[in-house]
Parts: structure tokens; sequence; C-alpha cells
């Protein structure tokens, strides 16, 4: 226990060395953390290993690497570094999604619902998440378009939104099959048969609609445009393994990319689902309650799945899971019988390749993103805690403070504007009294 202290207050002693790293203003200088286990996710484990992060992106990594002469220099002695955490389905910032007019609304836009501020978003960084799928509710066929969250600071939704090529903001598609969607108000369901009816009545549509001149411009029919070429992946709220196949029938009649979300009962079809080359984000719940179609999930899911090939993360459905559990998701995946190294991956790299964001996060390679974590013990021990979580090279999270402590161990309303001025109005009322 001494030497965890020790290595704490010999961080916290370096992190005057980066304050110029992670202010507002441009990254002059390079920053090196040495001494480190670094947990890259695109190779071995280096141990004594050095991070060189330099204009909010890695410059070099690895265990023989020449630190810059007039870098700021670190020491993570004892510390782990790790890659941050790529949260594949959240509902953090105060997102809302469809209304009960209809089943069907690929219109509606999740990032129009977001508050940049809200404090589940720095909670989240707390839990180690730097990049989020933010999605709107299960509880239609189509509930809307959902919004990827990098999570650094940001005054609008525009400051924290991750960008297509061609620069519309990045997000997909959020469907839902199963219970969630089935209801008594008009026009919604009312079975399994007629909610995939509806959803192949509205593919069949959007398809005619897309090769057609579009001058009279359909919203709801130029985001299924988007899924139909491509450019924009689905989300698909699916439990019941024969609520799978369906999502699988309709993938392959229509040919939309798709990742399975939840999927509590993938550890049934997990042959059929590595054969079509299908993706799944999973979740992991260890208490009992819930809905009816997922009493068959299973601990040993993720780990089932790994071992079939299937490319598999980890989500939190933050509030169904705190997002600030990340990692006790990945141990409890481990418990199940994933691997340790595919648990790891599972909360990282495999999350940014579902999302396509491979190329900029979830590894720790030069010339990728500087999203970092810096742990004081095993990634997967619950007594290791997360020190600090950087976003584009710039510290977001520090637990050695008040306010960190906060989003880290804070339950409801911490970080609440409202709470906050409460909190004050109360230290002052007891320094008055006193």
């Amino acid at each position: 226990m001494t030497g965890r202290i020790l290595r704490r207050a010999a961080l916290a002693a370096g992190a005057i060395l980066a304050c110029a790293a992670s202010g507002a203003g441009a990254q002059d200088r390079a920053t090196a953390f040495t001494g480190a286990t670094i947990h890259t996710m695109a190779g071995p484990v280096i141990e004594n290993g050095t991070l060189v992060i330099q204009d909010g992106r890695i410059v070099a990594v690895g265990a023989d690497v020449a630190v810059p002469a007039d870098a700021d220099t670190r020491d993570a002695s004892g510390m782990v570094i790790m890659p941050g955490i790529v949260d594949t389905h959240s509902h953090i910032g105060s997102v809302a999604g469809a209304d009960r007019s209809s089943p069907i609304q690929p219109d509606v836009r999740a990032m129009d619902a977001i508050n940049p501020k809200d404090a589940s978003i720095a909670k989240a960084r707390a839990g180690g998440v730097t990049t989020a799928n933010v999605m709107p509710g299960s509880g239609w066929l189509v509930s809307g378009q959902t919004f990827y969250m990098r999570l650094r600071d940001g005054d609008t939704v525009e400051d924290i939104a991750w960008y297509f090529p061609d620069g519309s903001v990045m997000g997909g598609l959020k469907m839902a099959n199963g219970t969630n969607p089935i209801g008594a108000t008009p026009g919604f369901p009312g079975t399994r048969a007629k909610s995939a009816a509806l959803v192949r009545a509205a593919f069949a549509e959007a398809q005619g609609y897309c090769k057609g001149d579009r001058k009279k411009v359909e919203l709801g029919k130029e985001a299924l445009c988007e899924v139909l070429s491509g450019k924009r992946l689905v989300h698909f709220h699916t439990h019941r393994a024969d609520d799978i196949m369906t999502v699988l029938r309709l993938q392959r009649e229509f040919g939309f990319k798709v990742l399975i979300q939840h999927g509590m009962e993938a550890w049934k079809v997990a042959e059929e689902l590595a054969a079509a080359g299908i993706p799944v984000s999973n979740i992991l719940v260890d208490s009992p309650g819930g809905k009816l179609e997922a009493m068959e999930s299973r601990l040993e899911t993720a780990g089932i799945l790994e071992r079939a090939g299937v490319l598999t993360s980890l989500h939190s459905d933050d509030g169904i899971i705190d997002s600030r559990l990340m990692f006790r998701q990945a141990g409890i995946a481990v418990r199940g019988g994933m691997s340790r190294e595919g648990a790891l991956r599972a909360l990282t790299i495999n999350g940014a390749k579902q999302l396509g964001l491979d190329d900029r996060v979830g590894s720790l390679e030069p010339g990728k993103d500087a999203d970092f974590l810096i742990l004081d013990g095993d990634p997967l021990s619950v007594y290791t805690d997360l020190m600090e979580t950087w976003v584009e090279g710039r510290k977001l999270f520090d637990c050695s403070t008040e306010e960190g402590r906060l989003m880290a161990e804070g339950g409801y309303g911490a970080g609440d504007p409202m709470e906050l001025a409460h909190h004050h109005w109360e230290v002052a009322e007891a320094e008055t009294a006193q």
C-alpha cells in the first residue's frame, strides 16, 4: 500500500510539468511518460515503456524511445498506461430521440438533444471513456440517428462531435426489435412479425427513393439512404437469439452494415454471427431483474463470442451500467471466460473498429490521437484506481483534484451545477456557523 501512495505522489508531482500540455492552447512541447507498463492494444504489453505525445497525437511509444531533449517528462514508474475506453452504447448527455408519433423516425437526430455540459459526460471521463456512441432509446423500430461523441471539453455539441470525411456529424442509426418497440400505441407493431414487416417496408420504400431524382427531400429517407449506401452503421438493439437472426435476415436482404447491440442471447448463435461477419456490442449484467427476454443472458457471452471469432466490444448502456464501471464489465467478462487481452481489447480497439474510428483511437500507436488513461495498477483489479484521463493530449480528468474525486466517486446529482451551488452554500453556512 505504501508503494502505491508513493507512486501516486510521484505522478501528482509530475503533473505540474504537464500543465502546458493540458491547457486550452496548442501543445508546444512534447510530453513524455516514462517507466510505465503500457498496454498499446497493438502488440505485446511494454514493460518500463515510454509514451511521447505532442500536438494531440502520439509521437512514439515503446521500450526504447528517445525522449526529445525539451520534452516535459513525467515519471510514470509503477503506473499502467492504456488507450481510452470506446463505449459503443451510451446515453450520456441527457440524450433523447423519437417521440410516440411513429415507430420509425430515422430523421430524428440525437445530437439535437445532447447537452455538452451535462455532468454525465465528465463522469464518463472519470471512468476512462474518451469516445462514446450516444444513442436514443429502444422503444421504437427506428428511434433516430446516433451521435459519436469525442469526450473533449466543448461548449456546443459540434465541439464534441466526430465527423465523417465529408464534414457531416458522425453517427449511426438506432434500431430495435423484440419487446421494446411492441406496444398498444396506434401505428406501433403488436408482434415481432409486424415489427420486421414495418422495417422491411421502410427500407424497400427507401430503396426506390434513393434511386430516384430526390428533388423533394425527405429527411427520414435520406438517413435510410445513408444506411443503404454503407455510410451510416445500424446499431440494432436486440436480445433473444430469434430476434438476432431476424436482424441477420434483414441485413442480408438490404445489405446494410450492422452492429448487434446487447445481444444477451448471442451465445446461442455465436457461430452464425461469426459466419455472417456481424460484430456484437455486448453488455454483461450480473444482477437479477430486467426484462423477460433477457432471462437467458450469460456472463459467458463475451467469452463465447471471442472464441467463435466475433468482433466483440463491451458497453455501459449508461445508466444501466454506470460509465465509471467499464473496467468492472471487463472483469466480469474475464470471469465468464473471456481472455484478459480480449477483455481489454473489448474496451478499446474492438469498439473503435466497430465504429470505424480505429485509424484514430483505440490503440496507442504513432500518429493516432493521444487518448489514453493512467492507472495505478492492473486494469482488471478492483484495487486499481484510474488516475488520469487524457483526450487529444489534454488531461481532462485528474483524480487528485476535488472536482476529479467528485466525478469519480459522487452519486446521483454529483457535478450538476445546481447541486454544486447547493454544496458551496452548505460549506459557506458551516464556515459561518464556526
